[in-house]
């Protein structure tokens, strides 16, 4: 592997997820808080004179052309005219259908790592509009800032938060976004918020109570963390989340969670390492 760029494509949180209603093309009104963990996969990046997109790493049930990876490379090469390719590599670590953004955040790396080894010149709002042709959650990725997400997650207002260190359950299981989102029983008039009250703000997961009697490994889960720490889902699951002031108290309770249960400690943070990443490489 002749790499010349490596990044991080860190995971998120959705510390809250309200579902404000249905709009007429079928997706949903939602407000949503992102932050992001100091935990992810990897993306290895070589460029190509020949203009092929070609990813190295075979990811089981998931044909080469549709990975978003491999998308989203291809998006970009094509919007921007460049006559590059790449070789890409990836060290994948972050479940898929997790509900801690591994394919978005895949994709959004994918972008900015490109955007940088090509040399486009592209700006953060133009990856990040070409992102959300991809996918709702890559824009934040792409900004790379804790954020308040409005919209189908689109309209992001950075916010600054305090960064526990969190405990991640990963139930073995894969939660199927869309059969969450058009089960008849989501809740999906919650009341919208405004940004500037958001520290007062109790949130919760609209899409919870749907998960968890569609799925009991994530119920069980949610059961087992709740004895340690108030734990919630993020996202549409499967993982499930509880915070902790310190890295020691979260490890503690990991080493009482059960073999069965895969897990990881990770702190929070409002830059995404990403970002901290390319700041070095500037």
């Amino acid at each position: 592997m002749q790499a010349r760029l490596t990044l991080p494509a860190p995971a998120k949180l959705n510390l809250f997820l309200h579902i404000l209603g249905r709009r007429p093309d079928g997706y949903h009104e939602l407000q949503t808080l992102f932050q992001f963990l100091d935990h992810g996969d990897e993306l290895h990046f070589a460029p190509r004179e020949d203009g092929q997109i070609v990813l190295r790493t075979e990811i089981p049930g998931v044909p080469h052309d549709s990975n978003l990876i491999v998308r989203a490379a291809r998006k970009l090469q094509e919007q921007s005219g460049c006559r590059l390719g790449v070789d890409i590599w990836l060290d994948k670590r972050l479940p898929m259908g997790g509900g801690i953004g591994g394919g978005s955040s895949d994709a959004a790396t994918t972008l900015v790592g490109l955007n940088h080894l090509w040399q486009l010149g592209w700006d953060e709002d133009r990856l990040a509009a070409l992102g959300l042709t991809l996918g709702a959650d890559v824009p934040v990725f792409v900004r790379g800032r804790a954020a308040f997400a409005e919209g189908v997650g689109e309209k992001l207002t950075p916010v600054e938060l305090e960064e526990p260190w969190f405990l991640v359950a990963v139930p073995q299981v894969f939660v199927s976004t869309a059969e969450v989102f058009t089960d008849p029983e989501l809740t999906r008039d919650t009341p919208p918020i405004k940004v500037r009250s958001l520290l007062g703000v109790d949130g919760h997961n609209d899409c919870q109570p749907v998960v968890e009697k569609r799925y009991p490994e994530v119920r069980n889960a949610l059961i087992l963390l709740n004895k340690f720490t108030s734990a919630r889902l993020t996202g549409t699951g499967a993982c499930v989340f509880g915070s902790f002031p310190n890295q020691g108290d979260a490890d503690k309770v990991r080493r009482q969670l059960p073999a069965t249960l895969p897990s990881f400690v990770a702190q929070g943070r409002n830059i995404s390492m990403l970002h901290r990443k390319l700041k070095e490489l500037a």
